[in-house]
C-alpha cells in the first residue's frame, strides 16, 4: 500500500458515482455534499454524463460522474463512508446492477496502490473497461496512470457509444 502522498497525511482517490432513480443529478450532488461534510476534500468533479444501464438493461439510464478527492482515512474506512452516504441517501442492495437512487465506487487510493481483500479491490477491476467511468475520469485526471495505463489513453480506446456529457456537476 502507498503511503499518504502529500504532507497533510492525505491520499487522492477517485470516486464514480452514478444513479438513475429519483432525480439522479441531485443525487449526485447530496453524494458528494454528504462526503464533504464527512470530511472528504473534493479537489475536481467530472462533467455529468447520461449513460445507457450495464449489466441488467432493461432499466432507465444513468448519470454518472467522477471526483478526485483527498482523504486520511484508510481504504476499508473510506469504504465504509461511501457505503453509509449510499444508505442514508436510500440505496438498496436488490439486484446486482440494477436501478438505484445512488451508487458510488472507489476507482482507485493513491498513486497506483493496490488493494485486494473480500470487500473491496483497488484500483476497482472493471474501471477500464466502462466508458462511464473512463470518460469523466479522464476528464479530470487525463494523465493519471492506473495500472501501467494513462486514462486519456484508455478512454480514447473505449466505445463511448451511449455516453453522452450533459453538462457541469
Amino acid at each position: 500500500m502507498t503511503a499518504p502522498d502529500d504532507n497533510k497525511g492525505e491520499t487522492q482517490v477517485a470516486l464514480g458515482l452514478g444513479a438513475n432513480l429519483g432525480d439522479p443529478a441531485a443525487n449526485l450532488r447530496r453524494a458528494v455534499d454528504l462526503l464533504a461534510q464527512s470530511g472528504l476534500r473534493f479537489v475536481a468533479l467530472s462533467s455529468l454524463y447520461r449513460t445507457r444501464p450495464w449489466g441488467v438493461t432493461d432499466q432507465p439510464d444513468f448519470v454518472n460522474a467522477c471526483a478526485l478527492a483527498r482523504t486520511s482515512l484508510a481504504p476499508l474506512a473510506l469504504l465504509d463512508l461511501v457505503q453509509a452516504t449510499e444508505k442514508a441517501l436510500g440505496r438498496r442492495r436488490t439486484r446486482r446492477w440494477g436501478p438505484r437512487a445512488i451508487d458510488i465506487d472507489l476507482l482507485f487510493y493513491g498513486d497506483d496502490a493496490q488493494w485486494r481483500d473480500e470487500r473491496l479491490i483497488l484500483p476497482h477491476p472493471g474501471l477500464m473497461e466502462r466508458a462511464f467511468v473512463l470518460l469523466p475520469l479522464a476528464e479530470i485526471a487525463p494523465d493519471c496512470v492506473v495500472g501501467g495505463v494513462r486514462l486519456a489513453d484508455a478512454a480514447a480506446k473505449t466505445d463511448s457509444t451511449g455516453v453522452v456529457r450533459l453538462g457541469a456537476f
